[in-house]
């Protein structure tokens, strides 16, 4: 499972409405791929379709996508959004990162 706190839930249907989505019907897309420094970097995009192997969450009224690969390293995430003049964006609260880099972009397990 993968959550969505209340401030990415705003951030999120904010940004979504802003690039012709729907938040109501579309998806966040988020994925893990090789990169970063600490060897794991995090992707969050948003998507109308759902591929054949996308695992669907829906958590505080906002659906999530993720690929099954991806899944084994985020279950149990935390979608967040940190704001305000030193806000980083979205960020990712992944219980399952053992080692994180300085910018929280990338993590490794």
């Amino acid at each position: 499972m993968i959550k969505v706190s209340d401030q990415a839930r705003e951030k999120a249907i904010i940004l979504m409405k802003e690039d012709g989505f729907d938040p109501s019907t579309d998806y966040i897309r988020v994925g893990v791929k090789s990169g970063g420094c600490s060897g794991l970097e995090y992707v969050l995009t948003f998507d109308k379709e759902k591929g054949e192997t996308d695992q669907v969450f829906e958590d505080n009224g906002i659906k999530v996508i993720v690929e099954k690969k991806s899944f084994l390293y985020l279950a149990g995430t935390v979608l967040e959004y940190s704001g305000g003049l030193n806000g980083k964006g979205f960020v990712f609260n992944n219980p399952n990162a053992s080692r994180t880099c300085g910018c929280g972009e990338s993590f490794s397990l």
